[in-house]
Parts: structure tokens; sequence; C-alpha cells
């Protein structure tokens, strides 16, 4: 299985750019989407709180299951049931299930209440993907597990450490799992399990349930693990704030992946299930905005090419670029040549040029224009005094950049409201644009 992983915790698409997204996926490779939900998901009754003001409505997620199954994608919901929960614990309703009261990350598992809510999440998200056969239960990166007094209390009278806690956790998830939704299968991310030793895993016989994405395969072979996953990603791990998609980056992240995959065979009876290829929208539910879908398509077309044809092949660049409608793709300058024929297109080619030169071409005309640092610095500006004469010298030309970038900036805010909701526009125009333009503005408005 060849998973796209969409990251709904910011700038979750329209239903209408998905409708376009995933005949793209199915015609590259992909044979099913991970959706990270978070605070997209339609929500009810007690958890009615935890939705976004742009949340999908049910029949969204009806239509997005219904767009996957004339695609050919299987559909896999991911709730997370640990860690990552910032979207649920930083509602006052829900503080009381903190493992550490400052921060919101993780849920403390002591807590009779934490497993009610996460029985309550689930059963909603599932009632509503009554056609998925595999559910995805996060449980990574749970941070400060173990730091809460409740931890460390049941850890010293349970001579335990935070292994065996964070594995009696899981244990409980699965166990409901699995008496309430018979065939379901089950699959979470494998880092806090690297730390438990082999003895622990088999005690917990998590592995019958689970298959994990990871590197320490003998491990999980001792372990009794039957299947494994692996996760790459296409997008959202080169830093919390990357706004353009390094391509060989991820290339190479790919092409590593199927030296492990070579590996499987010598592992029987231990076999590969799949690969997901994450893409992240955030690092969690606070940071800022990483690289934009339509920004990371060509990204995503060329490591769902290399795991069909386990490599960047010849083959493979033939298909990208005419999927694509691509000349030539640059791989390590991160650009494609060719207008392009994908959904987004225009956001892409507009964002190339935001990341390329809207700081560059302000900043340039800010601090290399010599009558502005002569004759319109800060100082004049603020005491509202110049000579004309000065001015008029360097006017024209600010004029005409400042028209130039707004009137870009206005198609480009036109062309990411037809895929994402206000909020997601906004956020990145605050983020990326108005940084540089702001400046631009300021001395405009002075110069006028």
């Amino acid at each position: 299985m060849r998973l796209v992983h969409l990251d709904l915790k910011g700038a979750a698409p329209r239903v209408s750019y998905l409708e376009q997204v995933f005949p793209l996926l199915s015609q590259l490779g992909a044979n099913g989407v991970l959706i990270e939900y978070e605070d997209m998901f339609p929500f009810k009754g007690e958890l009615e709180i935890l939705r976004s003001p742009y949340a999908y409505s049910e029949e969204d997620i009806e239509r997005i299951q219904q767009l996957a199954e004339q695609h050919k994608l299987e559909v896999v919901p991911l709730v997370q049931t640990f860690g990552h929960v910032e979207f649920i614990l930083k509602h006052e309703k829900y503080q009381h299930l903190r493992e550490v009261e400052r921060f919101p990350n993780s849920f403390n598992p002591h807590v009779p209440d934490t497993l009610a809510l996460l029985k309550s999440i689930l059963a909603q998200v599932i009632e509503k993907h009554r056609r998925s056969t595999w559910i995805h239960i996060g449980a990574d990166e749970v941070f400060h597990l173990g730091e809460g007094m409740d931890s460390k209390n049941w850890m010293s009278h349970n001579k335990g450490d935070v292994g065996t806690m964070y594995l009696k956790h899981i244990k409980e998830v699965l166990g409901f799992l699995t008496a309430q939704y018979w065939g379901l299968r089950v699959l979470m991310w494998d880092d806090m399990l690297r730390k438990i030793s082999v003895g622990a895993l088999r005690v917990a016989l998590v592995a019958r349930a689970c298959p994990a994405a990871v590197q320490f395969l003998t491990k999980y072979v001792e372990s009794g693990f039957e299947a494994v996953w692996f996760a790459s990603a296409f997008k959202g791990t080169t830093g919390p704030a990357q706004a353009w998609t390094p391509l060989s980056y991820h290339l190479k992240n790919h092409l590593s992946w199927l030296k492990v995959m070579q590996a499987v065979p010598r592992l029987a009876p231990l076999r590969l299930q799949g690969v997901v290829l994450t893409g992240w929208q955030r690092y969690d539910h606070y940071s800022v905005l990483c690289e934009l879908l339509p920004v990371s398509i060509p990204s995503l077309a060329i490591c769902l090419q290399t795991l069909v044809n386990g490599g960047f092949t010849e083959e493979a660049k033939r298909k990208v670029l005419d999927v694509l409608g691509l000349e030539s793709v640059q791989l390590e300058q991160s650009t494609c040549e060719g207008r392009g024929a994908f959904p987004g297109v225009e956001i892409y080619h507009m964002v190339e040029q935001v990341h390329g030169h809207l700081k560059e071409s302000i900043l340039k005309a800010l601090e290399e224009e010599s009558a502005i640092k002569g004759w319109f610095s800060p100082y004049h500006r603020k005491r509202r005094f110049g000579n004309p004469r000065n001015m008029e010298s360097f006017g024209s030309k600010v004029l005409k950049l400042h028209e130039d970038w707004e009137s870009f900036v206005r198609d480009l805010r036109a062309q990411l409201e037809r895929i994402y909701f206000p909020d997601a526009v906004e956020e990145w125009m605050e983020e990326n644009v108005n940084p540089y333009l702001d400046q631009l503005r300021d001395l405009v408005r002075d110069y006028r």
C-alpha cells in the first residue's frame, strides 16, 4: 500500500480541491490516503468544542470517501490517542487530562476520563468511516510522559518505567478498538516503541495488533511483529516555517527507504505491508504552516514514482513530467520548468515568486537606494520632513515596485481562496508576504 498523508491541522484544502487531487494521486501510483483530521472533523455533541470554525461537514466527509473510492484510494483515518493532542487539551474543558499541567501536548493516561474521551472521539470518527479497514492511532512523540505526578506515582507503585506505562495505555486503546470494531486493523507510529525493550514488547503483545514504520526491523521481528510499514516524507520535514519544498532532499529520503525495503525479505516472516508518504502541514497544532500542498505536488509526484519504479528512473521522470505537464525538473535547484497542468499550479508558480523574489526585491529597493538612505531615512520619516528634489529621484521606482507587488498579491490571494478557507489564507499571507510588503507599504504611505 502507498498512502499519501493529508495533514489537516493546518491549511486544510476545500473538498473541491481534493476532487482535483485524488485522480492525480491515483495516476501517480498512490492507492490510499492517510487523513489526519484533528479539528477539521465535524465532531458532535459533547465534542463539538473541538471543531474548527471551518471544519468539514458530515457531507464533506462522505464526499471525500466517495472520491477516494472512485479513484481506488483506501481511506485510513488518523486519530491521535496519546501525544500531539494540543487541539484537545488546549480547551479548558479538557485541561485536567494533561500529563503535565503546563503543557497541552500529551494525555495523562492514569485519569479514567482520558480513555473515556478517546473512546468517544474514536467512535465518532470510525462511525463516519464505515468503509475503512484500517485506523491509525498516532501515538508518536508523547512529550513529557512520566513527568506528571500521577505517572511518577504509578511507576513507583508498579516498579514500572515510562515504556511499560506507554504500552499499558496503548493496550487499553487497542482493547477498545478490537472489542468494538471487529476486523479493523490498527497502525501507529513507532518512535516511542524504539525505546522499549524486546521483552516488554513481547509481553505487551502489541505486536499482533499494530504494524509499525521503522528501521529497527530485527528488534520488531524478535518482538513478534508480522508486518511493518515505513513512513517517508514528501514535504513538511525540513523546517517548521519552510515555504518551498526541497526536491532532492525528499527524493533521497525515498531512495534510502528503497534500500531498507530490499532488506525486508531477509527478515522473513516479517513482511512489508505499505509505505506512508507523510506531508506535514504544521509541526504541531501551535506552529506556523509549512509548505502548502500545491507547492509540494512536484515533490509528491517524484516520490511516488520513485517508489513505483524502484528508483527515480527515466521512466519515473517521464511519467512525472507527463502527468504534471512540465518540461523538466531541476532537482538540486528544486525548480520545475514549464507551465504545468496540475491542480494548484498557479499557486505553485506564485509561491515560487514570493519565495525567490519578494523579500529580495523590497530589501534591495529600501537598502540600496542611496536617496532613500540619505534623504528619506527613518529619522526624516518620523519627523515628516524631506527635500522634494531628492525624494522625486526614487519615488516613481518605489511606487511602481509597490503597485506591481500589490497587484501580484491580489492575484495570489484570489488563487489561495479557491483552495483554502479564509483562516489559512490569512495566516499564509501574514507569515510569508506581509513582513516584507508592509515595509514597502509604510514607505510608500510616508512618501505620499
